[in-house]
């Protein structure tokens, strides 16, 4: 999904931190892991299974210097075997228990995908303005997911940055703002856990109960926090984004 990019800086609004405090408690055995992957297809989000973390920083697939550690498909049908069929997800819940799973977007869903600093700074302008925000997961590897109604493949979407999610792993001087996964891309669905010694995860911050909104009515405020965000990066006096590499 993303580049490791350390610990975060700059003020937490106290929407954001009022949001995580009531987190859902994804640790809670695998009836409740069952139970979150069920909330996210009922709400119509397609799944499929993915890798998890194999030993340290590694990939439980056997490719060699995975890029992309326990953030890609078991399979390479995965955009026809994604489904939000109740009795497929838990067979592969239950078979597969230490599975992540992804959801294929582009069909139901898009997901517009930003650095955590802008995705907590756009959050608290959206919910202070009454804007419908949608379901919404936190990645401890740096990353915020917004996910909305699918725009399925628009004529301009060259304009966005790409996901290239299985070719090598990004970085943000990559890729420092959005990217906006549509037809052919995908991103973990919580509850999944991230290669690392620190138990990192990715969780939602508000859960698939939340209507999809159209993404254009969040797009201003993504696109602003992130190019506020990117300006501070480049000055090399500013602890905005801290690079851990």
């Amino acid at each position: 999904m993303s580049a490791e990019f350390g610990g975060r800086t700059g003020r937490e609004g106290k929407l954001t931190r009022w949001l995580r405090g009531r987190r859902p408690k994804e640790t809670a055995g695998d009836g409740g892991r069952e139970d979150l992957l069920l909330a996210a297809a009922t709400a119509g989000l397609p799944l499929a299974p993915a890798a998890h973390p194999g030993t340290g920083y590694g990939c439980s697939c056997d490719r060699v210097g995975c890029p992309t550690p326990a953030r890609h498909p078991v399979s390479f049908a995965w955009q026809t075997q994604s489904t939000t069929d109740r009795a497929q997800i838990e067979r592969w819940a239950r078979h597969q228990p230490q599975a992540n799973f992804i959801t294929a977007t582009g069909m139901v869903h898009d997901v517009l995908d930003v650095p955590v600093e802008a995705g907590d700074e756009a959050l608290e302008r959206l919910l202070a303005e009454g804007v419908e925000v949608g379901p919404v997961a936190e990645s401890d590897d740096g990353r915020m997911l917004f996910f909305t109604l699918t725009r399925g493949t628009p004529e301009d979407e060259d304009e966005w940055w790409p996901c290239e999610l299985d070719c090598h792993p990004e970085t943000m001087d990559e890729h420092p703002g959005l990217r906006w996964h549509c037809r052919g891309s995908y991103v973990l669905v919580p509850p999944a856990r991230l290669p690392g010694d620190d138990d990192q995860q990715v969780r939602w911050l508000r859960g698939p109960e939340y209507a999809l909104p159209d993404p254009l009515s969040l797009l201003e405020p993504l696109t602003d926090a992130c190019a506020r965000h990117a300006a501070g990066a480049s000055d090399p006096h500013s602890s905005t984004w801290p690079l851990h590499r």
